[in-house]
């Protein structure tokens, strides 16, 4: 029987693939008809409260663990420590009572080939070729890469899906490699790939996948949103031996992996966005099938075409690969996701939103409504807040604007420019510190219905006039915006025109013969004037 919820929905789901009746599964696993149909309208139950992880009691020990066993490196090779001694060593000398003799085992068991290779004394390993069957296996890995964002430099991760027969692959560039990149590259790679491999994908014990390692065996104990996601797709895992000793049983998206890095991300990428970065490495991955792999005859797109049709189909429906979490809003108008703080319109202080966390960006609602979406942040204890959620606040305490840390975050992304802060200090001038900066943030809440460049192009024409309201500014942006969609060929009648016909150039009219009819005359109408006297009254 299935030991979780996730694996039996996951069992049930094969079995009905496989051609079992509702009434078969439901003698098979001893359940009743309504989880049967649960379990094949979505791969994921319902959601239930899991308990934090806890620090082993072994923690405090490791690191004089790891120092016997670098010792042993030098010592003669039948005086080196054995699991027993070292266990007897943490009882005598350190008082470790509280931990096991099997904890300490298992512990030496993948540290001691750790160190040894670290140490550059690794036994050297033979390697078998393989032969892998079109559209049945592939590989997943994630590596580091450095990327210049928005003029920063800091470390993101690739995501690569490699298939083992045609060596195609993509690749994706994330800000993290939690379990929201883990599953947007997989639905990434599968929709560009059109199709699930049928045999098994080889994984390393990432802990977006595995949560538990179980002894010396390949059997893991899976994250649940994993085992739904992998039952949802179809994927098969295979998941290689821990450590450095697992990573040639995956050396194809490894070596991937490296290839990329050196062929298309030296020298470091500058861009904006992830976004930006992400759409030219799916043209490199569309320009890689044209390259052969070593000696063989044939390109990967060659080898690819003959692959694709192999593949199983994708699902239907999609997979929701966000974490979903209900968060209360503080004083502050933030959330808290994750050890970083994002904000939230004021009006929303006080009450729960739900927020959807994805790789790259964050979407908090207030029931069906979305109400905020932030780029998510890539290091730890950050914040990042966006000064028109604060605009209400803002103009009830006006004198909180000049040292706001959403007004600093704002100039840093360009959103405020110096054309902002020129008008701002014209309209303190003009109406005083109080109502000029209240007359700025009433600008600023025109941005929630014009354009930013209009909106900036209408402070920059109010400022050379000398206007320093709202209004003027408002009526400006407007004018920007109008001239913006006002189409070139037939341009719009001038105002003392009063048909829709484009007048003539001037050097046509310049040609014209002079105009010699009479003037337009009303003495026509004068005759109903007087009419209209010369009628007896009654």
């Amino acid at each position: 029987m299935p030991k979780s919820k996730v694996d039996l929905y996951a069992a049930i789901r094969r079995d009905a693939k496989a051609g079992l009746s509702s009434r078969a599964l439901q003698r098979k696993y001893g359940v009743g008809f309504l989880t049967v149909q649960k379990a094949l309208t979505s791969a994921w139950p319902e959601p239930r409260k899991k308990l934090p992880p806890r620090p082993t009691r072994l923690d405090p020990y490791k690191p004089l663990i790891d120092e016997m066993l670098r010792a042993d490196l030098d010592a003669p090779r039948k005086q080196r420590h054995t699991v027993k001694r070292i266990f007897e060593r943490l009882l005598d000398e350190h008082g470790a009572d509280e931990i096991s003799y099997q904890m300490v085992r298992g512990y030496v068991a993948d540290r001691r080939e750790e160190i040894r290779v670290q140490a550059g004394r690794g036994v050297v390993e033979a390697f078998v070729p393989q032969t892998h069957k079109p559209g049945a296996e592939a590989e997943v890995d994630f590596g580091d890469v450095t990327v210049r964002l928005a003029g920063e430099l800091v470390t993101c991760y690739l995501f690569a899906f490699r298939l083992s027969y045609s060596g195609k692959a993509v690749h994706r560039i994330f800000a993290s490699a939690g379990q929201e990149a883990f599953f947007e590259g997989h639905v990434h790679a599968l929709n560009t790939l059109g199709g699930v491999p049928t045999g098994k994908v080889r994984y390393d014990n990432l802990r977006a996948a595995v949560a538990q390692v179980l002894g010396f065996s390949r059997h893991r104990v899976e994250a649940e949103r994993w085992t739904a996601f992998r039952s949802h797709y179809g994927l098969e895992a295979l998941y290689c031996q821990p450590g450095i000793r697992g990573a040639h049983e995956k050396g194809g998206v490894e070596g991937q992996i490296g290839w990329f890095r050196r062929n298309h991300l030296v020298p470091v990428p500058e861009v904006a966005t992830l976004a930006e970065l992400n759409a030219v490495i799916d043209q490199w991955d569309q320009e890689d099938e044209n390259r052969r792999i070593r000696s063989r005859p044939r390109t990967i797109g060659e080898y690819f075409a003959a692959e694709q049709p192999l593949l199983a189909p994708l699902p239907q429906e999609p997979f929701e690969t966000g974490r979903l979490f209900t968060l209360r809003v503080d004083r502050y108008s933030q959330i808290s996701v994750r050890t970083n703080r994002y904000s939230v319109p004021v009006r929303l202080i006080g009450r729960n939103v739900r927020a959807m966390l994805h790789a790259s960006e964050l979407v908090v609602y207030d029931g069906r409504d979305e109400v905020a979406r932030h780029e998510r942040l890539i290091a730890k204890g950050g914040t990042r807040l966006e000064l028109d959620h604060y605009l209400e606040a803002l103009v009830r305490k006006p004198g909180a604007l000049p040292g706001a840390t959403a007004l600093d975050q704002a100039r840093s992304a360009g959103r405020f420019t110096p054309v902002h802060d020129a008008w701002w200090d014209a309209a303190v001038k003009a109406h005083g510190e109080r109502d000029g900066t209240r007359a700025l943030i009433e600008v600023l809440l025109l941005g929630r219905h014009l354009p930013h460049e209009h909106l900036v192009t209408g402070l920059a024409a109010a400022l050379k006039t000398g206007a320093m309201t709202a209004d003027a500014v408002a009526l400006e942006a407007r004018k920007a915006a109008d001239a913006d969609t006002a189409p070139v060929e037939a341009p719009e009648p001038s105002a003392g025109t009063r048909t829709g016909i484009a007048p003539l150039p001037a050097a046509v009219r310049a040609r014209l013969p002079s105009d010699k009819r009479p003037l337009p005359s009303v003495a026509h109408y004068d005759q109903l004037l007087r009419l209209r006297r010369d009628r007896p009254t009654p």
